[in-house]
């Protein structure tokens, strides 16, 4: 039955078949692939999770008295609410707030005194359409060698888990910027993405490598969360994108054109270089097989759930890009407890 619903704890759960049957997970692990069960999302939402509950409330004690803050775009923000759906379960009621912004959102378990936060910088470096939202993306103008204003928000964090990428593939050039916004927006160049995303990637580092110290703040980076738009490229002719799919993808090895390995490259060498050690989630292999995980027709759009017209459109309204809850972000975050 497709349905959604919001549990007691909170916790907004897509429950759809598609999403959460039972079956088969191919995961990616030290180059390894092997094949695990999935009943570990129906244990933990049917009283049975023992074992997993166990394990958040060790994740808790290993964040009591920190900042743990999410940093990125949508997508490190559907990992930011994995991270609390997966722990809100083990805190009392009155033990815990959350407080949302259109930049900074916190969530706070108070008594582990300890903050779970999001910060919304989808390219990390500055941009004129962080907020508000520049929808066209014709319009955006990425200030690559800027970071420090937002930035400095990140300081005091114990824990920093950082992404960028999904803005970055409109398949135009990039515009990008030096200088400041308040001197206007002329004089950008058009460069290909790549040059670009690896100049903004070196702002990042270098701030990082000048300002955190690593024997007080840990740091990590999720690589690329893979879309998946292009049915044919895992076999389906007759389908539609991401839509009805119902199973992973079988054939080991699959990559699609919805992770870019040149921007991985980019990623690798950078952090190659920096002095600071940053630990890289790699998600994408793993999270490539899952054609079946993302919010399809189920999800919203502006804030609001999609009207039974646009579900009746899975061509235009099918998201591909995001994944339902519980889902593959718990993964990714299951991956990050193991660094704690």
């Amino acid at each position: 039955m497709n349905a959604v619903s919001i549990m007691g704890n909170g916790c907004l759960i897509l429950r759809l078949s598609h999403c959460t049957q039972t079956g088969l997970v191919l995961i990616l692990i030290n180059n390894i692939l092997v094949l695990r069960m999935v009943e570990m999302i129906h244990i933990i939402f049917t009283g049975n999770g023992s074992l997993m509950t166990a394990c958040y409330q060790v994740a808790l004690r290993k964040l009591k008295g920190k900042r743990l803050m999410f940093v990125g775009d949508s997508l490190q923000r559907n990992q930011w609410i994995s991270f609390i759906c997966l722990v809100d379960s083990v805190i009392p009621k009155d033990k815990k707030s959350m407080k949302r912004g259109r930049v900074h959102s916190v969530f706070k378990a108070k008594e582990y005194d300890a903050t779970i936060e999001f910060y919304w910088a989808p390219f990390l470096v500055e941009s004129n359409t962080d907020i508000p939202i520049k929808s066209d993306p014709k319009q955006r103008i990425i200030k690559v060698d800027s970071i420090s204003q937002r930035a400095k928000n990140w300081l005091g964090a114990d824990i920093l888990v950082f992404n960028t990428y999904v803005w970055w593939m409109s398949g135009l050039k990039t515009k990008a910027l030096w200088g400041e916004f308040e001197n206007g927006e002329e004089g950008y160049e058009e460069l290909e993405t790549a040059v670009s995303y690896r100049v903004a990637l070196r702002t990042w580092a270098n701030w990082i490598d000048s300002t955190i110290d690593p024997s007080k703040t840990k740091v990590f980076f999720t690589t690329m969360s893979p879309s998946h738009q292009k049915n044919k490229e895992w076999g389906n002719v007759n389908g539609i994108r991401c839509f009805n799919e119902t199973r992973p993808v079988t054939k080991k090895g699959h990559w699609g054109t919805g992770s870019n390995k040149e921007m991985m490259n980019v990623v690798a060498s950078v952090m190659r270089r920096m002095k600071v050690p940053v630990t890289v989630l790699n998600v994408t292999q793993l999270s490539e097989y899952r054609i079946d995980a993302h919010t399809s027709i189920y999800g919203e759009l502006q804030g609001k759930l999609l009207t039974n017209e646009q579900r009746a459109d899975p061509l235009h309204f099918a998201d591909c890009i995001h994944w339902c809850l519980p889902g593959v972000p718990d993964t990714w975050n299951q991956l990050l407890f193991a660094y704690l």
